[in-house]
């Protein structure tokens, strides 16, 4: 029994080594999400969805603000604006952090919830790596790896970043970098798909929640003793604006309400949609990204000027 305990604890040892050192291999190809939680803790943060993750480049803002920003943005089904956001943030924040920018992305969307839900634990984030991540600052993150990483590791080490970035690859600042093919007719198909169909089906099951709404006002509190907070509307193609305008016509009068409130400033950008261009109708391309990320730095700058 000893002879067998001995040898398959090498075994054993053995196993732990490998999975040890390909998940030293993982990075922005790894997944969506998984860098997020493999950087140090930030004192200044993007907030929001796959929206913001993709339109707000914390290194434009770095060049016009001198400041390091984090784009703690994931997408609207894992990050939207809730109790469970509420508490990654709080694991994900520098806890010593003062006088932080922080840049909360809003839409209709990543404040809104299925009509049919009404407790906390039917909430769709309930499935995200958000809810049940303990270590935000792991590099690497076995942690993340173990609970959320369901592919085969080796996978890790045959696709990592070195090789060639994917399409969708996730810097260290949190910005979602996608390529994809922007030829009129892909756009228009991807349009189709993402206004016509995802959005228009959303739009006829979902509504602005009081609660997401409630979760705003409870992150506003949490940020404002650790900095300056502003609310940003990120906006999609002009078709998008138009069904989002349908879906909730008051959005930009609840959002005012609450920046009004807390003293916060909102900067909505959703009337220079015709401005940009979109992979889909809802995310912006990132060369549009670059532009739009340097008209956020430069209400901000403005914004402290009036303050002086």
């Amino acid at each position: 029994m000893k002879k067998f305990l001995f040898k398959i604890s090498f075994y054993l040892i053995g196993i732990i080594l490998l999975f040890a050192v390909l998940g030293s291999f993982a990075d922005g190809n790894t997944d969506d999400n998984y860098m997020h939680f493999a950087v140090e803790k930030p004192t200044n943060i993007i907030m929001g969805d796959s929206r913001g993750s993709q339109a707000v480049l914390p290194g434009i803002l770095k060049d016009k603000l001198n400041k390091t920003f984090d784009n703690f943005s994931l997408n609207v089904v894992q990050s939207p604006y809730g109790p469970v956001y509420l508490q990654a943030l709080k694991r994900k924040i520098y806890p010593d952090t003062r006088n932080g920018i922080f840049i909360l992305t809003v839409d209709p969307w990543n404040l809104s919830l299925n009509k049919s839900v009404q407790n906390l634990k039917d909430f769709p984030e309930e499935n995200s790596p958000l809810k049940n991540m303990y270590f935000y600052d792991m590099s690497p993150n076995y942690e993340y790896l173990f609970k959320h990483y369901t592919r085969s590791w080796f996978k890790i080490y045959t696709e990592r970043a070195e090789k060639g970035r994917s399409n969708t690859y996730l810097h260290k600042d949190g910005w979602m970098e996608v390529n994809v093919n922007m030829q009129k007719d892909s756009v228009a198909k991807r349009e189709i798909e993402k206004i016509d169909i995802f959005y228009t089906d959303l739009s006829k099951t979902q509504a602005v929640s009081q609660k997401r709404l409630n979760s705003l006002e409870d992150i506003i509190k949490f940020l404002q003793p650790k900095g300056t907070v502003y609310i940003v509307r990120i906006p999609g193609s002009e078709r998008l604006m138009k069904l989002e305008n349908i879906y909730s016509p008051d959005f930009d009068a609840k959002i005012g309400g609450i920046s009004k409130k807390y003293n916060v400033r909102y900067f909505n950008f959703s009337p220079q949609a015709g401005k940009y261009t979109y992979t889909d109708g809802n995310h912006m391309y990132k060369e549009s990204g670059k532009i739009f990320t340097g008209r956020i730095a430069d209400s901000i700058l403005s914004a402290q000027n009036q303050s002086k």
